[in-house]
């Protein structure tokens, strides 16, 4: 997942720096649930997805995505924590993200826990 900093793009007149990230959920669940739903929460959660390959109107539309979708890691765990709430087959997640920063020092890191059954009622 990529995702641009806020501040970056609030300060800048042209541009802002992009952080390549890592999205690690856990789920426990009832029912079925397919590790393609899981991954669809991690990368509408950033700023933008990674691709492998791109091609040059591929980059421009990436590089414009994050733009227009500016997310800080907390920005990132709170929107993939919204998006498995919703989901009534699942019972308890964490998340935990961490960027790679493209100019400082130090990565940014996130996490969230939710259980929406408590434990000892899980079966």
């Amino acid at each position: 997942m990529a995702t641009l900093c806020p501040c970056s793009k609030e300060i800048s007149t042209r541009g802002a720096h992009n952080q390549r990230g890592n999205v690690h959920i856990k789920v426990r669940f009832e029912g079925e649930l397919w590790i393609e739903e899981i991954v669809e929460v991690a990368e509408e959660s950033g700023s933008c997805a990674l691709y492998p390959i791109l091609k040059r109107e591929d980059e421009k539309y990436v590089t414009e995505k994050a733009f227009d979708n500016p997310r800080f890691v907390e920005d990132v765990v709170r929107e993939a924590s919204l998006r498995l709430r919703q989901d009534p087959r699942i019972r308890w997640f964490q998340v935990h993200v961490e960027n790679f920063e493209s100019i400082h020092d130090h990565n940014a890191y996130a996490f969230v826990e939710e259980w929406r059954v408590p434990p000892a009622k899980m079966g």
